[in-house]
């Protein structure tokens, strides 16, 4: 099977030409969790500040893990759908350049949240409310375009054996749980909530959601729950398959550590198993960009009653958050 870039065909998208603001500045990793032995990054992935994400080296694990930081909602930004695609570029960068012998410099890619109790709500409703109003289709499928992007590199982008891990420890909706189905490996805590509302302003999930759970489950499953709306526990997932591993609440990034540690030596294999699946049930990021433009087109034609009911679920978003944060720190509702 041909090798996959990270790159996107400049003609049909402007995110590349987005500004990653991200180089020539000195990194800040994010302070070392009690949790876990962190190192400063690599020089070739030491980049500069990441705004939105704290990215830190787990040299004992030979993982990188990638924290959401968000400074608002927690959802996916076009700042933070860019420095998530400088992590994947470089990791790609850095494994394909080690010397012959020499061990991998990262093995594991490991997704998660510093929002308590929230993985990501997905897309940026203020984005999708602004679009359909002023029907600006290539802003909408720019941001389309770099959402299935990352689901992709999540799931097979890097042509190197590095596994993806994804760690949900509190919800993950919309396009957070798009993006959660596409690790490698899918670790969820008990009581961690995932689902896909966008039903309830008459569209679907259209960042990989039926892609990945016709293949984890089946097609008339996989559109049963996307019609359905609801929000399954984790549990729920692990018994159907879609979640690999059940952790006991705050327990997740520990399951992690331990599943690493635990595979160190099978990593190649691992990552040898993806390829195998992905050539007998093959998984295109063509075929994940046709299924967004449908989104994107699904979107722009929902009526000012489905907007409304955007704003509603954006201001949840907003009120869900400033529960758990002190007045002062509350977060603003500007979309």
């Amino acid at each position: 099977m041909a090798d996959h870039h990270f790159e996107f065909d400049s003609s049909v998208t402007s995110y590349n030409e987005l500004p990653l603001e991200l180089t020539g500045l000195v990194s800040e990793p994010p302070q070392a969790s009690p949790r876990a032995a962190e190192s400063r990054l690599p020089a070739a992935l030491d980049l500069g500040r990441y705004a939105e994400s704290g990215v830190t080296l787990d040299p004992a694990n030979g993982a990188l893990w990638f924290e959401f930081k968000p400074v608002g909602v927690p959802i996916f930004t076009l700042g933070l759908l860019a420095e998530l695609k400088t992590a994947h570029r470089k990791i790609h960068q850095l494994v394909r350049e080690k010397q012959p012998g020499a061990p991998a410099p990262v093995k594991f890619f490991v997704c998660c949240s510093a929002t308590p109790d929230v993985f990501s709500f997905g897309g940026d409703l203020a984005l999708f409310k602004r679009c359909v109003r002023e029907q600006d289709r290539a802003s909408l499928l720019a941001y389309a375009y770099a959402c299935v992007e990352a689901i992709y590199n999540n799931a097979f982008g890097y042509d190197v054996p590095v596994v993806s891990i994804g760690v949900i420890e509190g919800d993950a909706l919309g396009g957070g749980f798009e993006g959660a189905i596409s690790f490698n490996v899918l670790i969820a805590e008990r009581g961690a909530r995932m689902g896909m509302p966008e039903v309830l302003f008459n569209s679907f999930p259209g960042m990989g959601a039926y892609s990945f759970l016709s293949r984890k489950l089946d097609p008339m499953r996989a559109e049963k729950m996307i019609l359905s709306g609801k929000t399954f526990l984790a549990e729920e997932l692990h018994e159907m398959g879609v979640v690999d591993i059940l952790a006991e609440p705050g327990q997740g990034r520990e399951a992690a550590r331990v599943f690493m540690a635990e595979n160190q030596r099978k990593h190649t294999l691992l990552h040898a198993l993806n390829k195998v699946s992905r050539r007998v049930n093959p998984l295109t990021l063509q075929e994940l960009r046709d299924v967004t433009e449908i989104w994107v087109e699904t979107v722009l034609a929902i009526e000012d009653r489905e907007v409304r009911k955007m704003e509603i679920l954006r201001a949840a978003q907003v009120r869900r958050l400033n529960r758990s944060k002190p007045a002062a720190g509350a977060v603003q509702d500007s979309g």
